[in-house]
């Protein structure tokens, strides 16, 4: 997209009314959180899968610990890093009298002793060539460590990836690595990310509820995406995140939903119908049209969200929230709109560290002037108009000082697009009180 002569014209115009307003407000004391993730195309994710199945149907139909569709698939995942840069590691491993494999990834750079690890078993059990359970996973956080490398991404913490073997047999390879790892090096992850059935055909929206931190990074997401989710019962204890769990580590992971039926509470709530969340749970069945692809995209979205969050060396906000998800339509080149939250119950005046949870979606971002607004009147100008920045949406949360504030009341974010030719709106805005 480019700007015309016409528009140019606007840019600079609109650049020199928002110098000229900012003088009339207080000082910006707003910053960016995160660098903003970016999005994880479900086509290549589904391209992973749709390649994990032609091993599969290459290899006896199945890709279990000890057959040759295993060894595989291990190949065919470090083949795509190791063109992406990362540092790989193939750990070996016997059991049931068969050789296993773990393929380890890092991205280099970052504090080698704060570790951000995300994992996923890449086996199958022999009865079918395990698409859902895990391909879905596996072929999540390969597309996100590729995005990795495709970004430049270089994280304030130190990035790490797994593919775990006979996951099926137990979290065997899962376990091999952490038992194997010193007591130190087990002491810099900070936190374990797991990827077990996240394109469940019926799926739920279902978050571990360990780590709070990481739990709340998800739901942060979900919550923006105005998906309602809930705790994760199922899998707990039944994926790897527990060889991790069970050494201190902190670990979080999602999960959309096995051989349990939907109840008709949660029909209502996502949709789907009242049956098994996967009807080919460890079946022959588990193919590649065995996938949700909403389900899929968004939790590969909520995945690479959470990675970028939790290595840039920030931490979500925790606390009370109050929110509005309902869409503000903001006018091309208008009129500022506004998306109101009432906040209650706070004693005293607002922090100064308030978190203001920014959602909008938008072709041009450079456009818009975002404010928030106290409930006395007072602006705090969280994002200048910008005639270069020519990327899409903002999705980000914001720091402001606003101690001066009373907490209680109305407070809005306000909006405008001032400049001509993009179109966009309010998705939703968020306020967090520590």
């Amino acid at each position: 997209m480019t700007l015309s002569a016409h528009r140019r014209a606007l840019a600079l115009a609109g650049t020199a009314v928002a110098a000229l307003l900012a003088g009339a407000v207080p000082a910006a004391t707003a910053e960016q959180a995160a660098a903003a993730a970016p999005d994880i195309s479900v086509a290549n994710v589904k391209q992973h899968l749709a390649d994990l199945q032609s091993i599969a149907t290459a290899n006896g139909g199945n890709r279990a610990h000890g057959r040759t569709g295993y060894k595989a698939s291990i190949d065919f995942v470090k083949a795509k890093l190791d063109a992406a840069g990362f540092t790989t590691t193939v750990q070996q491993f016997t059991y049931n009298g068969s050789t296993g494999y773990n393929l380890i990834a890092d991205w280099p750079g970052g504090d080698a002793n704060q570790v951000v690890m995300a994992g996923s078993h890449l086996d199958s059990v022999t009865s079918g060539p395990g698409i859902n359970d895990n391909g879905s996973g596996s072929a999540a956080i390969l597309e996100t460590a590729l995005a990795v490398s495709q970004s430049g991404y270089q994280p304030t913490k130190h990035l790490r990836f797994g593919w775990w073997g006979a996951e099926e047999l137990g979290l065997v390879g899962s376990k091999y690595y952490v038992n194997n790892l010193p007591t130190a090096e087990r002491a810099k992850i900070s936190g374990y990310l797991n990827f077990d059935m996240i394109g469940s055909p019926n799926p739920g929206y279902f978050v571990y509820d360990d780590d709070p931190t990481i739990e709340q990074t998800f739901k942060n997401y979900f919550a923006g995406l105005g998906v309602p989710t809930e705790i994760e019962t199922e899998g707990d204890g039944r994926s790897d995140h527990a060889s991790f769990k069970n050494v201190g580590i902190p670990v979080g992971g999602l999960f959309t939903g096995a051989s349990r039926v939907k109840t008709s509470a949660q029909v209502q709530k996502w949709g789907g119908t009242a049956t098994a969340f996967d009807r080919c749970y460890h079946s022959s069945c588990d193919t590649t049209s065995n996938i949700n692809d909403t389900a899929l995209d968004r939790n590969s979205d909520a995945i690479a969200h959470a990675i970028w969050t939790l290595s840039s060396g920030t931490t979500p906000p925790t606390g009370t929230v109050f929110e509005n998800t309902a869409d503000v339509s903001i006018p091309d080149n208008g009129a500022a709109v506004t998306s109101s939250v009432n906040v209650t119950g706070i004693t005293g005046n607002a922090p100064s560290n308030l978190a203001v949870g920014v959602d909008i979606i938008h072709t041009w971002r450079g456009d818009l002037v975002v404010d928030l607004v106290a409930p006395d009147g007072t602006v705090y100008n969280l994002k200048p108009f910008s005639s270069s920045d020519s990327a899409d949406n903002v999705q980000t949360t914001y720091t402001v000082n606003a101690s001066s504030e009373v907490a209680n009341g109305s407070w809005k974010l306000r909006v405008q697009d001032q400049a001509s030719a993009d179109t966009g709106y309010i998705n939703s805005f968020k306020l967090t009180f520590p």
